[in-house]
This record gives structure tokens, sequence and C-alpha cells, in this order.
């Protein structure tokens, strides 16, 4: 048995606060947990944002959070703690 799972997020960078917005379902990526973040997408400044932001929400540790897809797109690809809580789904 792994000792993570796979969370795929849609950020919107630029936001007026850092805010889980909840889950929703993409077409093409399933479902997706929507997340604002303050920081601008600039020099990777909103994936460090978002990183450490996930791991508060999620109540782990930033070291055992990695982004493992889409660097430069809006839906991220994290590996996280298999025991993570993730949010309800509606």
């Amino acid at each position: 048995m792994s000792g993570t799972q796979t969370l795929r997020v849609k950020a919107t960078p630029n936001a007026s606060k850092n805010e889980i917005i909840g889950w929703e379902h993409d077409p093409l990526a399933g479902d997706v947990l929507r997340v604002r973040i303050q920081s601008p997408p600039v020099d990777g400044k909103a994936n460090k944002a978002l990183t450490a932001y996930l791991a508060k929400a999620l109540g782990i540790s930033k070291s055992s959070i990695t982004l493992t897809k889409g660097q430069t797109s809006r839906i991220k690809t994290f590996e996280i703690p298999a025991n993570a809580a993730l949010p309800e789904k509606e």
C-alpha cells in the first residue's frame, strides 16, 4: 500500500485572500479542489504559496506535500500523505 495520495487542485492566483472554494468536476482532470491564492503567478510564487496554504489547511507539513505536475498550469497535481484529511465533497 502506498503512503501517498494524489490531489488535483485548480488554482486561481491574484485572489483577494487565500481560501478553499470546494470541489468541482473538470471534464479533463476529473474532481479538482478549487483554491484561491493571493500570490501572483510569477517566478513560482503562487506555487510556493499554494503548497504552504494546502499544507496548513490539510494539517500536514510543507515537506510532505509535493507538486508533481502542472507547475505552469492552473490545474496542478500534488502528492500528499495518504492520511491527510481532505475537505468533504458535497
